[in-house]
C-alpha cells in the first residue's frame, strides 16, 4: 500500500527540523510540494533547501503542483462554505497527485508549515480523500515545531503564565469578538485585517509581533501596544509591498498587575 508522511518542518529555519522529521525525509520517494505563485517562490526554494540538506543522494523525486486559489472576500456566513470548498478542490489535487505520481509500493510526503496539528488543513484533506474511495494509502504524522512556539522563542517569552490559560485564535474572530473573556494571553494567527489595531490604544495590553519567523526576511517587534502598533503597521505594508506577501503572527498579553 502507498505510504504518505504528514511531516511538519518548522516555521521556515531548516535547523528547525526534528530528527524524526529528517528519518521520515530518508525514506520517502516523492516529495509533494504545492505552491501559491510566483509571489510565494521563495518559500519552495525554503523546502527544496531542506532536501538538498537532508537528502544529498537525490534519489526522491519532487511534484510539484498549484494551490487553488480561496475565496478570502467570504466573510460572515459564506466564510465555512468557501473554505469548505477550497479544502475540497485541493483534495481533488492530493488525490490526483497520490495516484499519479506514487507507486504502489512508495512512500510520499507532504511538507507542511509549522506543525500539522495547528492551522494547517493536509490532515482533514487526507481523511478527505481516503473517504472518496477512489486512492488507498496509509499515512503518519511528524510534528514540527510551529510559529507560535518559535515566535515565543524568538521573543524569550512563555506563551502563558503562572495558573493563567492561553488562546490561539484567529485575526478573523478577533477582530469580530474581541479579546476572549477571562483570558489575558491571546496568540493571534492568520491575521490579514490586522485586528491588533483594535487594542491600539489600550495601555495595558503588550504584543510579542513576529513576521516571516525563522527565516532570512524575520521581522519581530514587542512593546506596549500603543507604542508598537504604528511600527508594526508601518513595517507589515513595507515587507508586504517588498515580498508580495506577508505570515505573521503575535501574541497579546494584557497586564494583570493593576
Amino acid at each position: 500500500m502507498r505510504k504518505i508522511h504528514v511531516i511538519g518542518i518548522g516555521a521556515g529555519d531548516p535547523d528547525q527540523l526534528t530528527l524524526q522529521a529528517v528519518k521520515a525525509f530518508g525514506d520517502t520517494d516523492v516529495f509533494f510540494i504545492l505552491g501559491k505563485g510566483e509571489e510565494k517562490a521563495d518559500l519552495v526554494a525554503l523546502r527544496r533547501g531542506m532536501l538538498d540538506a537532508h537528502r544529498p543522494d537525490g534519489a526522491y523525486r519532487v511534484v510539484e503542483a498549484r494551490d487553488p486559489e480561496r475565496d478570502r472576500k467570504a466573510g460572515g456566513a459564506d466564510y465555512s462554505p468557501a473554505v469548505d470548498d477550497w479544502r475540497s478542490r485541493r483534495a481533488d489535487i492530493y488525490e490526483r497527485l497520490i495516484a499519479d505520481e506514487l507507486g504502489a509500493d512508495q512512500t510520499g510526503a507532504f511538507l507542511v508549515w509549522g506543525d500539522p496539528a495547528l492551522y494547517d488543513s493536509t490532515i482533514g484533506i487526507l481523511e478527505e480523500v481516503l473517504g472518496r474511495g477512489a486512492v488507498a494509502f496509509g499515512y503518519d504524522v511528524v510534528p514540527g515545531i510551529s510559529s507560535v512556539s518559535a515566535l515565543a522563542a524568538r521573543h524569550r517569552t512563555g506563551l502563558n503564565r503562572v495558573a493563567r490559560p492561553v488562546q490561539i485564535t484567529t485575526g478573523r474572530r478577533l477582530a469580530d469578538e474581541g479579546f476572549p473573556d477571562g483570558v489575558d494571553d491571546v496568540v493571534v494567527m492568520l491575521d490579514a485585517r490586522q485586528a491588533f489595531l483594535r487594542y491600539a490604544d489600550h495601555t495595558d495590553v503588550e504584543i510579542y509581533w513576529g513576521a516571516y519567523i525563522g527565516t532570512p526576511d524575520e521581522i519581530l517587534v514587542s512593546g506596549p501596544l500603543p507604542e508598537a502598533a504604528p511600527r508594526i503597521e508601518r513595517l507589515r505594508a513595507e515587507a508586504r509591498a517588498r515580498k508580495g506577501w506577508i505570515m505573521d503572527t503575535y501574541l497579546l498579553r494584557r497586564r494583570t498587575d493593576g
